[in-house]
């Protein structure tokens, strides 16, 4: 099993979140300015990054990896609170 080490960092405006491997897991990268709901969505959503191997995947862009997260993100969300 992976490791995570989450860290609240300063970020641009807009960025939420930032996943990159380590040696014996990940590290995710939450922006320090956000708060409540919208920090669990960040933090979900670089976990959905991890399980889906995107930090190792070179046949999609960060675009494309972006708007697959947010695609199935929210239809992921849909059913969590219904």
């Amino acid at each position: 099993m992976d490791n995570y080490y989450v860290y609240l960092v300063p970020m641009p405006p807009g960025i939420d979140e930032s996943v990159m491997p380590c040696q014996d897991g990940y590290t995710i990268y939450l922006n320090q300015d956000l708060m409540g709901e919208d920090l669990i969505r960040a933090y979900e959503h670089a976990v959905f990054h991890i399980e889906n191997g995107d930090c190792y995947d070179d046949t999609r862009t960060a675009a494309e990896k972006e708007m697959r997260a947010h695609r199935l993100g929210y239809y992921a969300e849909q059913i969590r609170y219904r």
